[in-house]
């Protein structure tokens, strides 16, 4: 990660950051404008308390598009060993997440794009730009504002899923 230090005061944006599946697990995330989308990842591994990487893309679908055409119509940015082949959405080869500074992307408030980390087990999070020049305050860039909702673990363990069903069932049968 690219830590953002610098004598010329700094356009911090700040981004909300929940599971698609449970919103009410969120992270608060400010990062400089001059950090890329790369750096971005980072922070959510990190906020996300995630064990092992894995790869990503970023989806900023064009406004007004829902549901699946958002996705299939998205400007994806996404990890660079991703940049050789076209994704399962479009024939297009994504852009370079690392290569892309916040700064060029045009975000505005309120402005929604999803993101994707490991694409086996599907972690589909919402991304909600909160502000865009928020105050600088002194320290290193990124950082987690603030943590809401325990985040689930990256593997969940099958015994203890496999647990909850046989106590679900033996509860039926009572």
């Amino acid at each position: 990660m690219t830590p953002a230090k610098s004598k010329k005061p700094q356009r911090i944006i700040i981004f909300k950051v929940a599971l698609s599946d449970q919103k009410d697990i969120w992270r608060r995330i400010a990062i400089s404008a001059e950090q890329t989308l790369d750096d971005l990842h980072e922070a959510i591994f990190q906020a996300f308390d995630r064990e092992e990487e894995h790869l990503y893309s970023f989806y900023f679908p064009q406004p007004g598009k829902k549901g699946r055409a958002a996705l299939r119509d998205a400007v994806e940015y996404s990890h660079p060993f991703m940049l050789d082949e076209p994704t399962s959405f479009d024939e297009e080869v994504p852009r370079n997440a690392a290569e892309t500074r916040l700064s060029k992307l045009d975000l505005k408030p309120r402005q929604t794009f999803k993101y994707l980390f490991d694409f086996g087990d599907s972690w589909w999070h919402d991304i909600t730009v909160q502000a865009i020049d928020a105050a600088p305050e002194p320290g290193r860039y990124p950082r987690v504002l603030e943590r809401h909702g325990e985040s689930p673990p990256q593997y969940p363990d099958p015994d203890e899923e496999g647990d909850d069903e046989e106590e679900d069932e033996e509860e039926e049968e009572e």
